[in-house]
């Protein structure tokens, strides 16, 4: 496969051969101090399909987008609209061309009602506000698309995917033909993807263009009437007509290299237990968070975490390493009991923790890799860089950080490298030989690539005998790497399930709350 633009099947048909492009765009070239984010690119999208944009982190799809929508300009190329050449300073201009961008962060006002959202901004509004009018025209835009929602709900009120409906509907109400989606369904349980694709099909089937920005290959193939795929800011392929590629061709033109995604599960017998965890709870500020949690781990064993953020798995993971101090119940790591200890003597048990945040209580942005590698193995006041800089550099190697070596600043690595240098320092032991490892979220924003790398290095430190809780709201990534899947919804455990039999439908209701009980 080379970088030339690779069409591997014809593009959606419509009645009379193609339809022509209701947005295109030709050439574009973007710079940013440093960086060529876009280098050439050539992209058009048609009524009544859905047109994915799909690449690595820094591939340029996001600026792509955001030049499409007027938030930035080309510094070469131009945009086309119904065939005439146009000029977007600004996403009002945009909007005012019916192209609209559904950001991955909602820009909603939680104490505002749905319609105040909706019409928060418009400028064909009454100086006074004929609320029950208002109200009306929203749901029935909100119904003519499959989107019904209550205008008078607050939106503080909703569930994501609501609060995502509320940011669609908004669009559509102010007038957009073309809509950007960006990460649509990253914060949704798999019954909102499932709705959430129906909405998109009412859309097309209305005519609405929608452009859809995704690392999520499974998903891509299964909405996409056409792919674009971009790597380091150029086209490298073209893949159209529905089911026209897999997942796996999509990932080579991300990558330009085949990437191993089959289900990755434990090939050993499992060993002794490793994390005992009973009855335990935990209350903030009053709050219950954690109730009645009990399950254990045993050595080349992955537990799986699956849940809706807020459910209580962060919690539940610094519990855990020590962080947090639990209301009642008791943790034990390798027989030895650790319940309120600290995160020292967890460590000292043989403890390892990659937390969810990696730039903030993962790693100090402002030291270098070298430091950041030693923050959890070094404890004297002076320590000698000079003899551990051979290590560090090894370490570089071995989990393949992109980086200018140990000196590197942490503020300066991609969310994947620092992901890796976080798994560099927590999977080399130190002080310690790690028999636990408490995972959260490995591979939340990352790229293709990267994600590979990531669960590789999960899946060697379980074959090496590591007993591993892998806490991820990424469910393709649980029912992927995990032994045993357990949901956690509301602080309990709802739901439990083998990895390999697991029930997709099954433990996306757990995770809704619809579905309570073992499997």
């Amino acid at each position: 496969m080379t970088d030339a633009s690779h069409e591997v099947a014809r593009g959606p048909h419509h009645s009379g051969g193609v339809a022509p492009s209701a947005l295109s765009a030709h050439r574009i070239v973007k710079r940013f101090p440093g960086v060529l984010a876009n280098d050439e690119v050539d992209f058009d999208v048609r009524a009544g399909e859905v047109h994915t944009l799909l690449g690595e982190n820094g591939a340029g799809k996001s600026t792509l987008a955001a030049i499409l929508c007027g938030l930035y300009q080309p510094d070469s190329g131009h945009l086309v609209r119904n065939g005439v050449a146009l000029h977007l300073p600004t996403p009002r201009a945009g909007l005012q061309h019916g192209i609209a961008m559904v950001h991955q962060h909602f820009r909603l006002v939680e104490r505002f009602t749905v319609s105040e959202n909706v019409v928060l901004g418009s400028r064909d509004l009454d100086f006074r506000l004929k609320r029950g009018q208002i109200d009306e025209r929203v749901a029935a835009v909100a119904e003519s698309y499959g989107l019904p929602i209550d205008p008078t709900a607050t939106v503080g009120d909703l569930s994501v995917g609501q609060r995502q409906r509320v940011e669609i509907v908004k669009a559509l109400y102010q007038g957009a033909e073309i809509l950007l989606l960006d990460e649509p369904t990253a914060v949704l349980v798999p019954d909102e993807v499932e709705k959430l694709f129906e909405n998109v099909h009412a859309m097309t089937r209305a005519g609405k263009s929608i452009v859809f920005i995704s690392h999520k290959l499974g998903e891509v193939v299964a909405i996409s009437d056409r792919v674009t795929v971009l790597r380091n800011g150029r086209v490298t392929g073209h893949v159209s007509g529905k089911g026209a590629a897999d997942a796996r061709e999509l990932a080579r033109l991300m990558v330009g290299r085949d990437i191993e995604m089959r289900p990755q599960r434990a090939t050993h017998p499992i060993g002794h237990e490793v994390l005992q965890i009973r009855n335990l709870s935990l209350a903030l500020g009053g709050v219950g968070v954690l109730s009645d949690v009990s399950f254990n781990i045993h050595e080349g064993e992955m537990v799986g975490i699956a849940g809706v953020a807020g459910n209580g798995q962060r919690e539940l993971a610094d519990t855990i390493a020590g962080l947090v101090t639990p209301t009642g119940g008791s943790i034990a790591i390798a027989g030895t009991m650790c319940t309120g200890r600290g995160p020292i003597h967890s460590r000292e048990l043989g403890l390892a923790y990659v937390p969810e945040d990696r730039l903030g209580t993962g790693l100090v942005p402002s030291m270098s890799i070298l430091d950041n590698l030693l923050l959890t193995r070094e404890r004297s006041v002076l320590v000698d860089r000079t003899s551990l800089r051979p290590e560090a550099a090894r370490l570089i190697d071995q989990f393949e950080i992109k980086a200018n070596g140990p000196d590197h600043p942490a503020r300066k690595l991609s969310g994947g490298n620092a992901q890796k240098v976080l798994l560099a320092r927590e999977l080399s032991g130190g002080r310690t030989t790690t028999k636990l490892l408490v995972v959260c979220s490995p591979t939340r924003g990352l790229d293709v690539g990267a994600i590979e790398t990531v669960r590789r290095l999960l899946n060697d430190a379980r074959s090496a005998g590591q007993a591993i809780l892998l806490v991820s709201e990424d469910l393709d990534e649980v029912m992927s790497l995990a032994d045993r899947i357990l949901v956690l919804y509301r602080g309990r455990i709802v739901h439990e399930t083998p990895g390999e039999t697991a029930s997709l439908a099954a433990v996306g209701a757990a995770m809704a709350g619809v579905l309570q009980g073992v499997a």
